[in-house]
């Protein structure tokens, strides 16, 4: 199907590695955020901490605890990545980030 400007496809757009996402896995569905390491062929990577630990991880940087909670470095093979959204606010629902500065009073990117 031809794209605009002579036939040429539209690409979509790149979340470049640094950027803060949502990585959504099936078989077993789980759900991650983190910091986009890379994403290749064979798979991504990330630096994250499950969604359901996210909340917990989040009181933990705002009480000023010891790290009992922090993020890991993983590897999810292609073929259990259903998708990958970046963090950004969706209208009025805040982002991951903006959560984690509402509580925690500063950037989650100066607290890693």
């Amino acid at each position: 199907m031809p794209g605009p400007a002579g036939g040429a496809r539209a690409r979509p757009p790149e979340i470049p590695p640094g950027s803060a996402v949502i990585v959504n896995l099936i078989s077993p569905a789980e759900k991650y955020w983190g910091v986009l390491g890379e994403i290749g062929a064979a798979g991504v990577t990330l630096r994250g901490i499950g969604l359901e630990s996210f909340d917990d991880w989040t009181a933990q940087a705002a009480r000023g605890a010891e790290r009992a909670l922090d993020l890991a470095t993983m590897f999810f093979p292609l073929f259990r990545v259903e998708r990958i959204f970046l963090d950004e606010p969706v209208g009025e629902v805040e982002s991951y980030g903006q959560r984690f500065l509402r509580r925690v009073g500063r950037p989650v990117e100066e607290y890693l």
